[in-house]
């Protein structure tokens, strides 16, 4: 499985963004997908994670990204609002088999820089 992540940019606080994941080979529509983050001198975190039709935020993010997931097409997405200077990092995305994140393949990453 490939996961091609995109859409990082620097934004100002207050500005949104919206990650784009691509995935191919042997990829199904039952793997849980799932956004993580790494701010530098951080340990990588999990933003939010979608398996089946339910999802799941980390606290600091709650009613400001939105995870989503195109099966067909093999996407998903983050759309991220209200950002803030503390949402900086390289985002990674996820997938696998488990029930549970993290799944075992991840992206190369995309950063994230919010700044004024």
């Amino acid at each position: 499985v490939q996961l091609v992540e995109s859409g990082g940019a620097s934004v100002q606080p207050g500005g949104s963004l919206e990650l784009s994941c691509q995935a191919s080979g042997d990829y199904y529509s039952h793997y849980l997908m799932a956004w993580y983050r790494q701010a530098p001198g951080k340990q990588r975190e999990l933003v939010a994670v979608i398996a089946g039709n339910k999802s799941n935020y980390t606290e600091n993010v709650k009613d400001r990204f939105t995870i989503s997931r195109d099966t067909l097409r093999k996407r998903v997405f983050l759309q991220m609002k209200f950002l803030k200077p503390e949402d900086t990092a390289i985002y990674y995305c996820n997938a696998g088999p488990q029930k549970q994140p993290p799944g075992d393949y991840w992206g190369q990453g995309t950063q994230v820089t919010v700044s004024s």
